[in-house]
Formats: structure tokens, C-alpha cells, sequence
């Protein structure tokens, strides 16, 4: 299935919607000292998931990875939204171990496993079967089972379900292929209402560049508080905000957009636009003045400067699988499905041992360490 898997320069990453498959990550990610690995490799087009009899016996692509520290002797290699290209349902096992073992000799001598964080879309999100009678996902089966599944054809049946995912398994994506009227018209009610009351309260949402960056994380290290997520530094959002990858094939634009009323900052987010999608990836409110709907104003914002760039697609990044009162994301579930784009759920994360013993040591201490951010 797979040939030719060579090293490349980051800076030759190919240009992809996926923000963490670019270069303009692995500059990023360089910045606070993570060290990154790109690879090329030929896949044979009839283990595809698309096969157009048209298209060439083999497609060439590639693949980002970060070398994350484990401690002072072993490493871990993480494949964020990795590789991008999707193959046929019942090779996806089989084409994952032969891309893992040719990888090998590009990693480091103690590198333990292999995390691929996937965004193929998962196995039981277009079976029947795992769907209520309201037509709502009930979610993947038990880790056993899903194991049992992604390793049919394998020759060695190395692939683990990791116990929690690094980056959102779940997400709406909007067709940006529309007009604003089509847009508005497609939205819930609620929300498209929420938008118009915005406007009429007299929210305004700029563009912003560093002048703004302390706004922004004021607001960032309350909504941190208010939720109870990871706080990171503004250094890294500096980074965020400045790198551009200009000179690579993988560049990305990214905005800080902020909405106001009377000069208050009530909400913000980060905006990054890489090939034709503009995704929503960091986001932050305040908890005052909620009855001016500023977290759907600059929602509808970001969607309409993505689409007048170009893009076909907007990502909202991070919900809950379904409308589950209990699960940690279901707010964001019911705020971002307002929208009208389409829920997708995909792999999440799955490990490749390469050093068993260490690998089974690992697991156990991540344990205490579950929960979703960004990698």
C-alpha cells in the first residue's frame, strides 16, 4: 500500500486545511523547543477511501509529526489530525501499521509509540447500528471492541485506543459554498436571532493585531478560570498571533478578532486561515453583558471574513458527540450546532507501541492526566 517514505523539510509540508499538519505548526510548536519531523510517502490510490479510476496508481503526500519529551531518555512521536489522507474503512489498520513501521528509522532510538490523533472519520459514525432511533450517534463502542475492529488485517495487531483524545474527536463543520442570506437562513433560529439582537445592542467586532493581545488574554484567563481548562501562557499566543510560515508551502493568516460594546471587550477569538478553511481555535468571553450576544456576533464575523478569503469551510473546533447534559462539552454542543454546519466524528487517538514495557508505563501515568488541549 505504502512506498517511499523519505524525510522532507518542514518547510516543503504541503498546503493542507489542517492548521496541525502544517508548517506553520511545527514553527510554532519550534518556538517553545518541540522538535518536529516531516515525511513524503506514496500511498497506492486502490487503498483509498476515494478511488477515482482515473487518478495514478500511487498519490503522493505526507505527514507531520512532534517529538514530545517523556523524560530525559524516551520520547513520543504525536501525529496531530495525521496523515490527512484517508483510506478505505477496512485497510485503515493495515495502512497504518505499514506506515508506522516504515517510519522507524526516522525516529528517535527511545521514541516509545507513535500517536496518531486522526481525523479519519470514525468507523461508527457511518454504521447504522450506533445510531438511536431518533437518528442521534450513541458513540463507539467499548475500547476492546474498537481495538478488535482497527486491527483486522494487521499483521501484528499493535494499535491501542489511547484512553483519552488530545485534540476534539467531534466537530461542526459549516459549508462556507453559500450565500450570507443561505448562511443566516440555514442557522437555528435562536441563533440567528442572536446575531440581529447583537447588532441592534451595538456589538462591534475588529480585527485586531498585538496592540490587543492583553485584551485578548484578560479574557482568555477568565473564560480559563470560569471553565476550568488549561491556561496557556501569552507568550504562546504572541507566537500564535505573529508566525505566518510565509516561507514555506504551508503558510496560515491568523486574526484576533475582539467584540465590544462601548469600547468593553465581552468576547474574542483566534481565527486561522489555512487552505480553503478558516478555523475557530482559541475563544474566550466575558461573563458580564451576556445579553448582548457577543460570542455569536463574532462567530458570524470570523465565518463571513473566512468565506470573503476564500474558504469552502469553517471548522468550530470541539464539541460533545452528542446533546448529553453530562458530558464537559455539551455547552459548547449546544452553542456551535446553532450554526448550521454538520457534526463529524472522527478517530481520535490511537497509539503504536514501539517499546511495549515503556509504553504500558506511560498509559498508567497518563491516566491522572486525561483531558482534551491542544497539542
Amino acid at each position: 500500500m505504502i512506498r517511499e517514505v523519505k524525510h522532507k523539510e518542514i518547510e516543503q509540508v504541503f498546503k493542507t486545511p489542517i492548521i496541525q499538519q502544517t508548517a506553520f505548526w511545527s514553527k510554532v510548536k519550534r518556538r517553545f523547543g518541540m522538535d518536529s519531523i516531516a515525511l513524503n510517502f506514496k500511498v497506492k490510490s486502490s487503498a483509498l477511501k476515494i478511488n477515482d479510476t482515473g487518478s495514478p496508481e500511487y498519490v503522493i503526500t505526507d505527514l507531520l509529526l512532534l517529538l514530545h519529551r517523556f523524560d530525559n531518555e524516551y520520547s513520543i512521536a504525536y501525529v496531530p489530525y495525521g496523515p490527512e489522507i484517508e483510506p478505505d474503512p477496512e485497510n485503515q489498520g493495515a495502512f497504518l501499521e505499514e506506515l508506522s513501521e516504515q517510519m522507524r528509522e526516522y525516529l528517535p532510538q527511545k521514541c516509545i509509540m507513535i500517536r496518531y490523533d486522526l481525523v479519519w472519520k470514525s468507523l461508527w459514525a457511518g454504521d447504522d447500528h450506533y445510531f438511536d432511533e431518533d437518528g442521534i450517534w450513541m458513540g463507539p463502542p467499548s475500547k476492546d471492541m474498537q481495538e478488535l475492529r482497527f486491527n483486522i488485517g494487521t499483521q501484528f495487531g499493535n494499535f491501542r485506543k489511547s484512553g483519552s483524545n488530545n485534540l476534539p474527536s467531534n466537530t461542526i463543520f459549516v459549508n462556507l459554498n453559500n450565500s450570507k442570506e443561505n448562511l443566516l437562513g440555514n442557522m437555528k433560529p435562536k441563533t440567528r436571532y442572536n446575531i440581529m439582537l447583537s447588532e441592534r445592542k451595538g456589538v462591534n467586532v475588529r480585527v485586531c493585531g498585538m496592540e490587543s493581545l492583553e485584551i485578548w488574554y484578560e479574557l482568555y484567563k477568565e473564560t480559563a478560570s470560569r471553565n476550568n481548562f488549561y491556561l496557556h501562557s501569552i507568550d504562546y499566543f504572541r507566537v500564535i498571533l505573529t508566525e505566518r510560515a510565509c516561507d514555506t508551502l504551508s503558510p496560515a493568516d491568523v486574526l484576533l478578532l475582539i467584540a465590544e460594546a462601548d469600547t468593553k471587550p465581552l468576547a474574542a477569538l483566534f481565527l486561522v486561515i489555512s487552505g480553503n478553511r478558516g478555523t475557530y481555535l482559541y475563544g474566550a468571553s466575558s461573563g458580564s453583558n451576556r445579553n448582548l450576544m457577543a460570542t455569536y456576533a463574532i462567530q458570524w464575523k470570523a465565518m463571513n471574513i473566512a468565506s470573503d478569503r476564500g474558504c469552502i469551510q469553517y471548522d468550530l473546533f470541539g464539541v460533545s458527540p452528542k446533546e448529553d447534559p453530562s458530558h464537559p462539552m455539551y455547552g459548547l454542543y449546544r452553542f456551535k450546532t446553532g450554526f448550521g454546519g454538520k457534526l463529524y466524528h472522527s478517530m481520535g487517538c490511537w497509539d503504536y507501541p514501539l517499546d511495549h514495557k515503556v509504553y504500558s508505563f506511560f498509559t498508567a501515568s497518563e491516566m491522572n492526566h486525561q483531558g482534551y488541549h491542544l497539542a
